[in-house]
Protein backbone atom coordinates (compact mmCIF):
# COMPACT_ATOMS: atom_id res chain seq x y z
CA UNK A 1 0.00 0.00 0.00
CA UNK A 2 1.23 3.41 -1.16
CA UNK A 3 2.08 5.68 2.16
CA UNK A 4 4.20 9.22 2.19
CA UNK A 5 7.85 8.44 3.02
CA UNK A 6 9.58 12.16 2.98
CA UNK A 7 9.98 14.43 5.51
CA UNK A 8 7.42 14.59 8.35
CA UNK A 9 7.98 18.34 9.20
CA UNK A 10 7.90 19.42 5.91
CA UNK A 11 3.84 18.43 6.24
CA UNK A 12 3.61 20.61 9.21
CA UNK A 13 5.07 23.82 7.45
CA UNK A 14 2.29 23.07 4.83
CA UNK A 15 -0.27 23.13 6.72
CA UNK A 16 1.27 25.99 9.19
CA UNK A 17 0.67 24.09 12.00
CA UNK A 18 2.22 21.61 14.59
CA UNK A 19 0.37 17.82 13.44
CA UNK A 20 2.66 16.30 16.24
CA UNK A 21 3.99 14.28 13.44
CA UNK A 22 7.74 13.74 15.36
CA UNK A 23 6.49 13.16 18.86
CA UNK A 24 8.88 14.69 21.69
CA UNK A 25 10.57 16.65 18.79
CA UNK A 26 7.84 18.61 18.11
CA UNK A 27 7.64 19.69 21.83
CA UNK A 28 11.53 21.17 21.35
CA UNK A 29 13.05 24.30 19.84
CA UNK A 30 14.07 22.14 17.23
CA UNK A 31 10.85 21.88 15.70
CA UNK A 32 10.33 22.92 12.16
CA UNK A 33 7.14 25.04 12.65
CA UNK A 34 8.81 26.73 15.61
CA UNK A 35 12.25 26.81 13.60
CA UNK A 36 11.13 27.46 9.82
CA UNK A 37 7.62 30.06 9.60
CA UNK A 38 7.69 30.18 6.25
CA UNK A 39 6.00 27.54 3.58
CA UNK A 40 8.23 24.49 1.77
CA UNK A 41 8.84 24.90 -1.90
CA UNK A 42 9.62 27.72 -4.22
CA UNK A 43 10.37 31.06 -2.42
CA UNK A 44 10.31 33.05 -5.53
CA UNK A 45 6.77 32.33 -5.98
CA UNK A 46 4.49 35.04 -4.94
CA UNK A 47 2.28 34.09 -2.31
CA UNK A 48 -1.26 35.16 -3.10
CA UNK A 49 -3.91 35.09 -0.38
CA UNK A 50 -5.54 31.53 -0.28
CA UNK A 51 -9.09 30.70 -2.17
CA UNK A 52 -11.91 29.64 -0.21
CA UNK A 53 -11.25 26.02 -1.73
CA UNK A 54 -7.62 25.92 -0.67
CA UNK A 55 -8.90 26.61 2.94
CA UNK A 56 -11.01 23.52 2.42
CA UNK A 57 -8.17 21.64 0.72
CA UNK A 58 -5.89 22.49 3.43
CA UNK A 59 -7.84 21.21 6.03
CA UNK A 60 -8.52 17.81 4.53
CA UNK A 61 -4.77 17.55 3.90
CA UNK A 62 -4.34 18.16 7.85
CA UNK A 63 -6.50 15.57 8.39
CA UNK A 64 -4.86 13.30 6.21
CA UNK A 65 -1.89 14.19 7.48
CA UNK A 66 -2.31 13.69 11.14
CA UNK A 67 -3.11 10.29 10.82
CA UNK A 68 -1.02 8.98 7.89
CA UNK A 69 -3.73 8.22 5.49
CA UNK A 70 -3.18 8.58 1.73
CA UNK A 71 -6.26 10.15 -0.69
CA UNK A 72 -7.82 6.64 -1.78
CA UNK A 73 -7.98 5.69 1.72
CA UNK A 74 -9.07 8.64 2.97
CA UNK A 75 -11.73 9.35 -0.02
CA UNK A 76 -13.44 5.67 1.29
CA UNK A 77 -13.36 6.83 4.87
CA UNK A 78 -15.40 10.14 3.38
CA UNK A 79 -17.71 7.42 1.52
CA UNK A 80 -18.73 6.18 4.57
CA UNK A 81 -19.17 8.31 6.93
CA UNK A 82 -21.75 10.06 4.24
CA UNK A 83 -23.55 6.46 4.41
CA UNK A 84 -23.87 6.53 7.98
CA UNK A 85 -26.62 8.58 10.05
CA UNK A 86 -26.02 11.72 12.30
CA UNK A 87 -23.22 14.25 11.40
CA UNK A 88 -20.88 13.32 8.67
CA UNK A 89 -17.92 14.99 10.54
CA UNK A 90 -18.02 13.11 13.29
CA UNK A 91 -18.64 9.69 11.91
CA UNK A 92 -15.42 10.55 9.66
CA UNK A 93 -13.41 11.35 12.84
CA UNK A 94 -14.63 8.23 14.92
CA UNK A 95 -13.54 6.27 11.88
CA UNK A 96 -10.03 7.69 11.93
CA UNK A 97 -9.88 7.36 15.67
CA UNK A 98 -10.85 4.20 16.11
CA UNK A 99 -7.67 2.67 13.82
CA UNK A 100 -5.67 0.43 15.49
CA UNK A 101 -2.70 2.35 14.94
CA UNK A 102 -4.27 5.92 16.72
CA UNK A 103 -5.07 3.38 19.01
CA UNK A 104 -1.54 2.49 19.76
CA UNK A 105 -0.85 5.80 19.86
CA UNK A 106 -3.51 7.06 22.50
CA UNK A 107 -2.63 4.24 24.37
CA UNK A 108 1.56 5.70 24.63
CA UNK A 109 2.67 2.60 22.84
CA UNK A 110 4.16 5.41 20.66
CA UNK A 111 5.38 8.65 20.69
CA UNK A 112 3.81 9.62 17.21
CA UNK A 113 1.21 8.04 15.11
CA UNK A 114 4.02 7.58 12.29
CA UNK A 115 5.74 5.01 14.95
CA UNK A 116 2.72 3.53 15.98
CA UNK A 117 2.07 2.55 12.39
CA UNK A 118 5.70 0.80 12.23
CA UNK A 119 4.40 -0.76 15.68
CA UNK A 120 1.56 -2.51 14.44
CA UNK A 121 3.45 -3.61 10.94
CA UNK A 122 5.99 -5.26 12.65
CA UNK A 123 3.69 -7.31 14.71
CA UNK A 124 4.19 -6.26 18.35
CA UNK A 125 0.20 -6.24 18.63
CA UNK A 126 -2.55 -8.65 19.24
CA UNK A 127 -6.38 -7.61 19.11
CA UNK A 128 -8.02 -10.86 20.85
CA UNK A 129 -5.30 -12.72 21.56
CA UNK A 130 -4.72 -12.54 17.70
CA UNK A 131 -1.48 -10.68 16.00
CA UNK A 132 -3.11 -7.79 13.76
CA UNK A 133 -0.48 -5.77 11.79
CA UNK A 134 -3.07 -4.05 9.69
CA UNK A 135 -2.96 0.23 10.91
CA UNK A 136 -6.58 0.38 9.66
CA UNK A 137 -7.65 -2.42 11.26
CA UNK A 138 -10.91 -1.00 13.06
CA UNK A 139 -11.15 -1.63 16.83
CA UNK A 140 -14.66 -2.07 18.16
CA UNK A 141 -16.25 -2.39 21.67
CA UNK A 142 -15.09 -5.19 23.83
CA UNK A 143 -11.79 -5.54 21.78
CA UNK A 144 -8.68 -6.53 23.51
CA UNK A 145 -5.61 -5.14 22.44
CA UNK A 146 -2.47 -6.33 23.95
CA UNK A 147 1.40 -6.38 23.51
CA UNK A 148 2.58 -9.33 22.29
CA UNK A 149 4.18 -11.66 25.23
CA UNK A 150 6.96 -12.69 23.15
CA UNK A 151 7.97 -9.28 23.01
CA UNK A 152 7.63 -7.52 25.58
CA UNK A 153 10.93 -8.39 27.05
CA UNK A 154 12.28 -6.15 24.38
CA UNK A 155 14.64 -3.55 25.03
CA UNK A 156 11.60 -0.74 23.29
CA UNK A 157 8.99 -2.65 25.12
CA UNK A 158 10.60 -1.81 28.62
CA UNK A 159 11.41 1.45 27.85
CA UNK A 160 8.21 1.96 26.68
CA UNK A 161 6.31 0.58 29.82
CA UNK A 162 8.14 2.18 32.63
CA UNK A 163 6.91 5.94 31.15
CA UNK A 164 3.19 4.78 30.98
CA UNK A 165 1.08 6.49 30.40
CA UNK A 166 2.77 9.03 28.59
CA UNK A 167 -0.41 11.09 27.83
CA UNK A 168 -4.37 11.34 28.84
CA UNK A 169 -5.70 7.66 28.18
CA UNK A 170 -8.98 8.50 26.76
CA UNK A 171 -12.17 7.50 28.50
CA UNK A 172 -13.33 5.26 25.76
CA UNK A 173 -9.89 3.29 26.65
CA UNK A 174 -8.66 1.46 29.92
CA UNK A 175 -5.33 1.04 29.77
CA UNK A 176 -3.64 -1.90 32.18
CA UNK A 177 -0.25 -0.71 32.64
CA UNK A 178 1.30 -3.33 34.27
CA UNK A 179 -0.04 -6.05 31.79
CA UNK A 180 0.67 -4.27 28.24
CA UNK A 181 -3.07 -4.62 27.99
CA UNK A 182 -5.74 -2.48 26.78
CA UNK A 183 -9.68 -3.60 26.38
CA UNK A 184 -11.80 -1.05 24.59
CA UNK A 185 -15.06 0.01 26.35
CA UNK A 186 -17.21 1.83 23.34
CA UNK A 187 -16.53 3.76 20.85
CA UNK A 188 -15.38 7.54 21.68
CA UNK A 189 -18.66 10.37 22.10
CA UNK A 190 -18.50 13.14 20.21
CA UNK A 191 -17.06 15.18 22.80
CA UNK A 192 -14.10 13.15 22.95
CA UNK A 193 -13.07 13.85 19.30
CA UNK A 194 -10.26 15.78 17.94
CA UNK A 195 -11.60 18.65 17.99
CA UNK A 196 -8.48 20.45 16.14
CA UNK A 197 -9.87 19.29 12.55
CA UNK A 198 -13.15 21.25 11.12
CA UNK A 199 -14.70 18.63 9.84
CA UNK A 200 -17.37 20.89 8.39
CA UNK A 201 -14.26 21.94 5.99
CA UNK A 202 -14.02 18.46 4.91
CA UNK A 203 -17.33 17.88 4.47
CA UNK A 204 -17.76 21.12 2.18
CA UNK A 205 -15.02 20.04 0.23
CA UNK A 206 -16.25 16.93 -0.70
CA UNK A 207 -19.45 17.61 -1.03
CA UNK A 208 -18.99 20.30 -4.36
Amino acid sequence: MARYTGPACRLCRRVGEKLFLKGERCYTPKCAVDRRRTLPGDRSMRRRRISDHGIKLREKQKARYMYGIMETQFRKYMDKAFKQAESTGQNLIRQLETRLDNVAYRLGFADSRRQARQIVLHGHLTVGDRKTDIPSYSVRPGDVIEWKESRKDNEYAKLMSADLPKRPVPAWLELDVQNLKATVRRLPSDEELDTTIDTRLIVEYYSR
